[in-house]
Order: structure tokens, then sequence, then C-alpha cells
């Protein structure tokens, strides 16, 4: 625990802040209390005997200490200056009462601080100090005292103490209402942007599934039929000895090669450019390379030999988690290795992507998801989960800090087609 509390602190929420209004207000009270309990002593020191000059000055050298220090404080908020502050404060305070009696008065004041500022054991030292210098000063003055001025400043004293105290834990307890709303405002609106990303990926899967569809529906269909008509029309040209029908046949098959590269064309611009022979393992291959050729990482790629065409969708969540993961190892990894492996995992597929770089604690990161805290490192991660769960699937993240990285991205497949070879292992 430090020596001193710090009660006065700033909050982030927009709009006024009613810690904020709680300590404006404690300021102006303090501040009006010091000047009227100084008053209070000056015009009692004054009617008592006391010397006008004398009071007169102690009055305002408690002042203009008080509101120095009281400026120097929101400015330089430091336990040694807030310590010496009150020590040349109680020093000035008990000039005054020795030059008269009166301004025991600004013990009040006193307790106020004592107990605002310094934890409990120092504040409840200097209030004792304080009250001790209260019940004397009236002997030393008038060589006798009274009941009330022994128990009217201990009651008083205890009663400001806890007031002070007691508005201390108030405002901690404001300012971590105030800390919870602003972190729950930042959650919703995360929560908010997750949704827009997520919708926003949602409807680009979708686009590009129903693109993907009616290209491989042009080419199963369209494209195949004309390069058939185009087979046919050059196999007849050539075994027809009639000169007309030797042209009409050519004819026919300029027009059917016309329309098989317009059908290509089409195919070609609907495909997603990194799916566009219809294949994942090529794509991950090509990624690979490049990342090679752009970095100089040392990358492999292994495919299952029997791993099963995938619908679209799936190829293309595989393709962008592994597009994120890469990205992840060449802008955070300071990795020199990467392996990826697309796994026949019975009813499921797996991309798994390994690298040998500096990892992070995954446990650390995993937690700051559950709460909201996630910094705009771990977004990538967050992104990859939230496209996978889409479609039934998951993320699992193993990494250590030293120890590299490994991610597993699994989706259940359930309209496999017939096994065919989907590359080979590199």
């Amino acid at each position: 625990m430090s020596l001193v509390s710090a009660p006065l602190q700033r909050t982030d929420t927009p709009g006024p802040s009613p810690v904020a209004a709680s300590v404006l207000a404690m300021t102006i009270g303090q501040h009006l209390m010091a000047v009227g309990l100084t008053v209070i002593g000056v015009i009692l020191g004054i009617r008592q005997g006391a010397s006008i000059p004398l009071v007169v000055i102690a009055g305002a050298a408690i002042l203009l200490w008080h509101t120095g220090g009281a400026i120097l404080l929101r400015r330089l908020r430091r336990p040694s200056v807030i310590i010496w502050w009150l020590i040349g404060l109680g020093v000035l305070w008990v000039g005054a009462v020795a030059v008269t009696s009166e301004f025991i008065w600004l013990g009040f004041l006193l307790w106020l601080l004592l107990g605002h500022l310094l934890p409990l054991w120092w504040g409840i030292t200097g209030s004792a100090l304080v009250l001790a210098i209260v019940i004397a000063a009236p002997v030393l003055h008038h060589g006798t005292t009274s009941y009330a001025n022994v128990f009217g400043p201990l009651i008083g004293g205890v009663f400001a103490f806890g007031i002070s105290r007691g508005y201390l834990q108030l405002l901690r307890d404001a300012t971590e209402r105030e800390h919870l709303v602003a972190s729950l405002r930042q959650a919703r609106d995360d929560t908010a942007a997750l949704q827009d990303e997520l919708l926003l990926a949602q409807r680009h899967a979708g686009a590009i599934a129903e693109r993907t569809r009616i290209s491989r529906d042009i080419h199963d269909t369209v494209a195949q039929s004309l390069s058939s008509i185009r087979l046919l029309a050059h196999a007849e040209a050539h075994r027809t000895s009639a000169p007309e029908a030797s042209r009409a046949f050519l004819q026919l098959e300029s027009l059917a090669s016309d329309g098989l590269v317009d059908a290509r064309r089409i195919v070609d611009a609907l495909l997603p450019a990194e799916l566009d022979d219809s294949a994942l393992a090529p794509a991950l291959r090509r990624m690979l390379d490049r990342a090679h050729e752009e970095t100089g990482l040392e990358v492999e790629l292994h495919v299952d030999d029997l791993l099963p065409l995938l619908p679209t969708q799936v190829e293309v969540a595989l393709l962008r988690t592994a597009q994120s993961a890469l990205a992840n190892v060449r802008r955070h990894a300071h990795a020199t290795r990467v392996v990826m492996s697309l796994i026949d995992d019975g009813e499921l597929v797996r991309l798994d992507v390994i690298d040998d770089g500096d990892g992070f604690d995954a446990t650390e990161v995993g937690e700051a998801e559950r709460s909201g805290e996630v910094g705009a490192s771990s977004h990538g991660l967050r992104f990859m989960r939230a496209r996978l769960r889409e479609l039934g699937g998951g993320l699992d993240v193993e990494s250590a800090p030293g120890e590299g990285t490994a991610i597993s991205a699994h989706l259940p497949v359930h309209l496999w087609t017939a096994p065919t070879r989907a590359g080979e292992a590199s």
C-alpha cells in the first residue's frame, strides 16, 4: 500500500462524470471551510486581545499555504509533496494556535485532510496529534480547560475523520462503477463491430459460394456441351466429302470454339481468385510459395492423398483461415519455418498450421477473448474462430512464449462427393 491515497481520479467516460462532480464539490467545500474557519479564528483572536498584526499574518499564511498547496497538488500529486504540504500546514497552524487559541477551529480542516489524503493508520496518528494540540491550547493560553474543550474536539475530530474516510471510499466505489460502465460500453461497441464484421464475412462467403456454384454449373453443362459440339463438328468436317457440309461443320466448330472461350472466361471471372482451379490444395501451395519468395520462410504443405472434394463453403473458410494464420506468422511470429497440413479426419477436415516463431501465452489470450478485452493483435484469431463456428467448426490454439504456435482449424463436412485426389504431399 502506498503512503498516500489518490482519491482524485479522472475517468474517460463521455459527458459529465459523477466522480468529477463529487471531487469538485469536495474541493469547493474544503476551500470554503478553510476561509471560514480562518476568518473565525482571526475575529475571535482579535476579540480576545491577541496582537492584530500577528493574528492577521497567521491567518493569511495559513490561507496562502492551503490555497497554493491545493493548486500544486492538482499538477504534481506525489506522496512526498503531499506529506511536506501537510507538515507545512500543520506547522503554520501550530504557530497560529500559539498566537491565539481561537485558531484551534482549523483542526477540523486538518482532520478532514488527514483522513482524505493519508492511509488509515497514518491519518489516525496525525489526527491524534492534532487532537492533543487542540486540547492543550486552552490550557497553555488560559491555564485552565473544561470538559467541553476536551470532548467537543474529540467528538468533532472523530466525526470529521470518519466523514473524510467515508467520502474516500464512496469516491473509489463511484470510480470503479464508472470504469465498469466504460468497460461495458467498450464491450458493447466491440460486439457490434464484430457482428458487422461477421455479417460482411457471411455475405462475402455466400456470394463466393454462389459464384462458384454457377461457375461449376456452367463448366459442367454449357462448357462441356460446347466442347463436345466442337469435337463432333471437327470430326464430321474431315469425314464428309461434300464441300458445303464440310464448310458448315467448320463454321459450327468455330462457333462452338468461340462459345467455349466465352464460357471459360465467365467461369474464370466467377471463381474466387485463389480457387480458380477448384482445388484447395493448389491454392494453399501457391500461398506458401508466395510467402517463401517474399520472406524467405521455409514452407511445407502436407495433404492427405485421398482427401475428398470439399464443398465450396468449406474450401473458402479453410483458405481464409490459412491466409489469416500465415499473415499472423509473417507479422508477429518472427518464424523461420511453417508447416501446413490438410487432413481427412473422419467426418471432419482439419487444417493445421505450425510455426517455430516467438509464440505467445495462449491461455492469457483465451481469457482476454472470453472477457472481451481483446487487443488488435488478437482480432485475427477471433475472426478465424467466428468464421469456422458459422459452419459448425472450431479453432484450437496451442502456443507458449519462445515455443512457436500451432493452430488447428476443423470443419464438419456432411455432403462429400466420391473421393478424389486433392493433391500430393509436399
